[in-house]
């Protein structure tokens, strides 16, 4: 598929080229830069020095007494929720969500801001046993954030019993977490009324110190409450971000990953573990003399381990590929708020989830 310059034509309906051209690329995994450490290197640098830097500095900071700010670690095995609880408590989509196990791979952060404290959840991926690299990293980056939070929201899925993956995780947690413990039974919308007495009492048995909260991150239910008691146990102090920020991840990671939310909702269950995206080329484009938003021109690449896989995603003549475009070009304009025109690319990259080389390229690495 060509690059377009008439913006205007039908044609930018248009969501993906169904071959796959042969070429690498790093997926851009941008992060924005932490506040604190803008701030001081601000400082430094003497870019505060005026009364109107120190007003907005006071501005930012300006919190009443007692306020409380601090990192929630959030830990479960796979598909309990932790996705969609975090979205919740943010307000928008910043986490993808489907039904396949195992679908964050990299931490994400949801940044809560209200009006008696800052809540910073550290979403990370489903504590299971790996099989292969990709996977030792996932839990590598889960375990990781255990340790630094100030407190720990174990979340647990109350409509299905107990697993061995939950008694591991309350084991290590027993082990390695110094900070204190919330255990959120989630997922309360889809428990049957029969089985809840007995699943509650299973897995507050985990944790028996840790207070404990019947949720459900879909419908909403006692969402409040849990805040208050996760609030109740962050330290005081200032907020770590201003009020306006809700994540930490970039425009083309969050991109990339609405991708391959796409994807994972689409294709066959051999595919969705053995998938990755790349964004390739990210170009912000408007004609000269409109000032209405423009267009952002993304081509992006999603792959796979085997040439069935690769046939699979891109479908009869093209169909699921038109279709994963279809679908994640619209989560991409409404997360950036303009128009977008995407190019989709498949190509298959043997066995990358057991290649070190192939995961940092991918970014599945921790700097």
């Amino acid at each position: 598929m060509s690059e377009r310059d008439d913006f205007e034509q039908e044609d930018l309906e248009a969501d993906g080229d169904f071959e796959a051209e042969d070429f690498d690329g790093d997926v851009g995994n941008a992060e924005a830069e932490d506040f604190d450490a803008y701030f001081d290197d601000a400082v430094e640098a003497g870019d505060f020095e005026n009364d109107l830097a120190e007003e907005t500095e006071a501005a930012l900071f300006a919190v009443p007494d007692g306020y409380r700010s601090g990192f929630v670690a959030v830990i479960g095995r796979p598909n309990v929720g932790k996705s969609s609880l975090v979205n919740a408590y943010v307000g928008q989509k910043i986490a993808i969500v489907s039904p396949k196990p195992q679908t964050t791979r990299r931490r994400v952060m949801g940044v809560h801001t209200g009006e008696n404290a800052q809540v910073v959840f550290v979403d990370t991926p489903g504590i299971h046993k790996p099989l292969h690299k990709l996977g030792e990293f996932m839990v590598e980056t889960a375990v990781a954030a255990i340790p630094d939070a100030d407190v720990i929201l174990f979340v647990v899925d109350v409509s299905e019993r107990v697993r061995d993956e939950d008694r591991d995780i309350a084991a290590l947690l027993s082990e390695k977490a110094s900070a204190p413990v919330v255990l959120a039974l989630n997922k309360a919308d889809r428990v049957n009324p029969k089985y809840l007495k007995e699943n509650y009492a299973v897995y507050t048995a985990l944790v028996p110190d840790a207070p404990e909260m019947l949720v459900s991150a879909l419908r909403g239910d006692n969402l409040d409450e849990l805040m208050g008691l996760i609030e109740a146990r962050l330290p005081e102090g200032p907020p770590f971000f201003p009020p306006e920020q809700v994540t930490d991840q970039s425009e083309a990671v969050m991109a990339a990953e609405l991708i391959r939310e796409a994807a994972l909702h689409l294709t066959e269950e051999e595919v969705p573990h053995s998938l990755a995206v790349a964004i390739e080329e990210w170009e912000d484009r408007q004609r000269e003399g409109q000032d209405r938003p423009g267009l952002t021109y993304i081509s992006a690449v999603i792959y796979v381990e085997r040439d069935s896989q690769k046939a699979i995603v891109i479908g009869r003549r093209g169909a699921m590929l038109k279709d994963i475009g279809a679908r994640s070009r619209k989560e991409i304009e409404a997360l950036l708020g303009r128009r977008v025109f995407l190019e989709i690319f498949v190509k298959v990259r043997e066995r990358w989830r057991s290649n070190p080389t192939q995961l940092r390229r991918l970014g599945y690495t921790e700097e």
